[in-house]
């Protein structure tokens, strides 16, 4: 057999084709530090997340590559790297330049369990390695440091007045419940609300993340109109539950985000089913089945998780500690681990393909 070369490394990962962006990780510049040591090989791949949901399979399509060219006694060590991709939006903008995505987490109308979904998705990413930040937009009805068990931190200032967001479960958060009385209530009209969420975005000092999310307050109003057309927004996850006066909200929730040309990264849907703790296998639609899905499959966009019923998502959040933190094993948890993958996933084709053509949606009456 004749000597390995870097360039012989080289070809060999050239055959290997990432599923995504269906190209060979080499021209997609992924393959990094090639070493040769006589019959040892080592080098790293670079993906475009820490949640990509491929990267088992990717290291093994590198490994069978290798032993196909370069031969089965080849002794291969791959490392598994991550360097987020940017979103176009947030290029030369000015705005939070150390951030790389900011992402809506959306829906039409109040109840369905956007803030728990937008909660376990920023911790679940975090878990992945990825830097994270979660902006709780609701004025009115901020819900972020209950579900973190934060309600009694405040946010410092540094040196140049800006603020630092708390950090909990590594993920960055700011938050109106973080600065006024829990007890009062916010009595502000629209312009002071957006002003008040744009003073968290621009005047605080968030550092370099990988993914910002902002949980917006329910519904398809000023408010959320003018939030996301002041805020590079990469995309917008949009979670609803399956019964049909929640699908029609999220059709609304749609149409906000077309007019102001933010891709619709996915749908996430909650309460999707019940499974009884003693019959796991078995799934109860309570309030219908496969709704988002359908409505995902009109729009040609990810259902990008299924989060069933279960108690402990609940309690986890009233306890301060989502449930991809509290009960790790449960089936909520892996299904907002799933739905986080997903997003990054596709934020990462998103980005590679140099964003989306939003897609034309008619709202039924």
């Amino acid at each position: 057999m004749s000597a390995i070369t870097k360039q012989s490394v080289l070809n060999a990962l050239s055959t290997v084709i990432e599923p995504d962006l269906r190209r060979d990780l080499v021209s997609l510049n992924m393959v990094k530090n090639v070493q040769i040591l006589g019959n040892k090989v080592s080098f790293s791949i670079e993906l475009t997340t820490p949640a990509c949901p491929l990267k088992e399979l990717i290291e093994r399509d590198c490994r069978q590559a290798i032993y196909r060219h370069l031969g089965e006694d080849v002794e291969v060590e791959v490392t598994m790297t991550a360097d987020v991709s940017r979103g176009n939006r947030m290029m030369d903008t000015g705005i939070l330049p150390e951030v790389r995505n900011i992402v809506a987490i959306a829906s039409g109308k109040g109840g369905v369990g956007k803030s728990t979904v937008a909660a376990n998705l920023a911790v679940a990413l975090a878990q992945t390695g990825a830097r994270v930040g979660l902006v709780d937009t609701d004025i009115y009805g901020p819900s972020v440091p209950t579900m973190f068990g934060a309600t009694d931190v405040r946010p410092r200032v540094n040196a140049d007045r800006k603020i630092i967001p708390v950090e909990q479960y590594g993920v960055k958060l700011l938050s109106m419940g973080f600065l006024v009385d829990p007890d009062h209530a916010a009595i502000w009209r629209g312009p002071m609300v957006t002003s008040a969420v744009q003073q968290f975005i621009r005047d605080a000092d968030w550092g370099a993340l990988d993914y910002l999310l902002m949980d917006l307050p329910p519904g398809t109003g000023d408010i959320q109109l003018t939030l996301v057309q002041t805020v590079p927004i990469t995309g917008a996850v949009i979670v609803s539950t399956p019964q049909e006066v929640a699908l029609a909200d999220a059709r609304r929730g749609v149409a906000m985000f077309q007019k102001v040309n933010v891709p619709i990264l996915g749908f996430v849907e909650n309460m999707a089913y019940f499974s009884p703790p003693d019959l796991p296998d078995r799934r109860y639609y309570l309030f219908g089945e496969g709704g988002a899905k359908r409505l995902a499959e009109k729009m040609q966009v990810p259902l990008l998780g299924e989060v069933p019923i279960e108690q402990i998502v609940r309690e986890s959040g009233d306890d301060g500690s989502p449930v991809v933190i509290s009960h790790p094993k449960s089936l909520s948890a892996a299904a907002f681990r799933y739905a986080a993958e997903e997003t990054a996933r596709v934020i990462s084709v998103l980005n590679a393909e140099g964003g989306m053509d939003v897609p034309t949606f008619e709202i039924e009456p």
